[in-house]
């Protein structure tokens, strides 16, 4: 009976028509435009179309066959399907982005080549939380029935594959619903193979309907994600890089977090396409929290933000944290870091969104105990006296008393110059004259802040650092 049938998958690319219409005219899925790639993450909606080859009328030779219209639809009434997905045409690949690599010169980074590091995506999925195994659960739909047709609207997630997956591989099954023998409800199928012959028991399954159709549909990858991160008067900034990898249409995007990894024991996605998580396993994260990295506004625009083919958007993030650590937190801490993208195009007509997780690199927590900060109006002018204050955070130890001289020399103390650069540094200690080049400030006690103030000139215009070196006598 398989043979005597035509099997055709349609994945469109708008919204199916409601099931009414569809039952009405059967045929109007034939207008409806299609589909030639998908993506990662999404859920796909698609019809499985099985036609009585010929019509309902025409018959076939031998055996158990559709040759009248009783026939075709009393098999089309029993007929179930069901779909699943697997990875397909190929090992997956790295989705466009290796795994924090370093990006090559002159890759578009205005500031210089190798700033960018590439960061891989560990996990895509649709709305809703991520699941760490198993199957999802989708909505099964009873099949459209027409005079030689059979219509299954099915779904698949594509949720469940690797990264980096090339293409993906849709199989459909269908069998035919058997109504279980009043026999074998009475007596079980151990009494019967124990009064019977295994083939009188099985005859009547020889003759039923059992068929499998497959489809390889191109998987576009997710948005690539590069990052850059710095620190600039002590503050931790990231740089994120979103490039819209696909020359073939627009994406926006929703969204965008760092949040910190406390998963530890994150594995890659089995070959199966399962993830494990361990949700026991929490790294010690010191101040760093979910809410910890907040997106500054004004250079990362608004949401939604649409990227053309080959279009790319940074946006940028600074930790948010308390200027002094938390008691007992640790010093040079790694905490490691993910990243969260929502996006969407216009050729998702059944899923509103996809997340992909990208691995970030890790941020070291350093948290000097003995720190200076200085605050001074700018510009100032030539030969006029201007004040820095400057505040002395001491979170190290006690010091029966703390002095602080003017010297800078001592800034590039160390460092290997060449002339041009000997002669420009002394052109630039030549013009900056400290008014109280040594100033006592007296006991310090761990967890204060002193603040003083120091008067300068400068004699000519220029960019200068205020630098100190300080000395500190500890009590007994």
């Amino acid at each position: 009976m398989e043979s005597q049938c035509d099997y055709s998958m349609y994945f469109p690319a708008v919204p199916l028509p409601p099931r009414a219409e569809l039952a009405g005219d059967p045929g109007r899925y034939r207008a409806l435009p299609r589909r030639n790639h998908l993506y990662l993450g999404e859920t796909v909606r698609f019809l499985l179309v099985l036609r009585c080859r010929g019509g309902a009328g025409s018959g076939a030779g031998g055996g158990v066959g559709l040759g009248s219209h009783g026939a075709w639809a009393e098999l089309a009434t029993t007929l179930a399907a069901l779909a699943s997905v697997s990875a397909g045409g190929g090992a997956p690949g790295c989705g466009g982005s290796s795994d924090l690599d370093p990006e090559p010169p002159g890759g578009g980074d205005p500031g210089g080549g190798g700033l960018f590091r590439g960061c891989s995506p560990l996990l895509t999925h649709g709305p809703g939380p991520a699941t760490s195994g198993g199957t999802t659960t989708l909505p099964v739909e009873e099949p459209i029935l027409s005079t030689d047709e059979v219509i299954f609207p099915l779904t698949v997630s594509l949720d469940r594959l690797p990264p980096g997956t090339p293409k993906a591989k849709i199989v459909v099954t269908v069998w035919k619903r058997e109504v279980e023998a009043p026999e074998v409800r009475d007596q079980g199928y151990l009494r019967l193979l124990q009064t019977r012959s295994p083939g009188e028991t099985f005859r009547g399954e020889q003759s039923t309907f059992k068929a499998q159709v497959s489809t390889l549909l191109t998987l576009l990858p997710p948005p690539v994600l590069k990052c850059r991160q710095f620190t600039v008067a002590g503050k931790h900034l990231t740089v994120l890089k979103v490039l819209n990898s696909s020359s073939q249409e627009e994406i926006s995007i929703w969204d965008i977090r760092i949040l910190p990894n406390f998963n530890a024991s994150y594995l890659p996605v089995m070959p199966d396409g399962s993830v494990l998580l361990v949700d026991n396993v929490c790294h010690q994260s010191g101040e760093v929290s979910m809410g910890s990295f907040c997106r500054l506004p004004g250079t990362s625009g608004c949401f939604p933000c649409l990227l053309s083919a080959l279009e790319e958007h940074n946006f940028l993030f600074q930790l948010r944290g308390g200027e002094q650590p938390p008691p007992g937190a640790k010093e040079g801490l790694e905490v490691p870091l993910i990243a969260v993208v929502q996006w969407s195009t216009p050729k998702l007509p059944f899923t509103q969104s996809i997340y992909t997780h990208y691995r970030l690199p890790s941020i070291r927590l350093d948290r000097p105990c003995f720190v200076m900060t200085a605050s001074c109006e700018s510009p100032i002018r030539t030969y006029e006296r201007f004040t820095v204050t400057y505040t002395l955070l001491n979170n190290l130890q006690d010091f029966l008393a703390v002095r602080l001289v003017w010297t800078p020399e001592h800034a590039q103390a160390g460092k290997q110059l060449c002339e041009e650069e000997r002669r420009a540094m002394q052109a630039a200690l030549d013009s900056i004259v400290c008014h109280t080049p040594l100033n006592n400030l007296g006991f310090s006690r761990k967890g204060s802040a002193l603040t003083f103030s120091v008067a300068f000139q400068a004699l000519r215009t220029g960019l200068f650092e205020v630098g100190w070196g300080g000395a500190g006598q500890c009590g007994g």
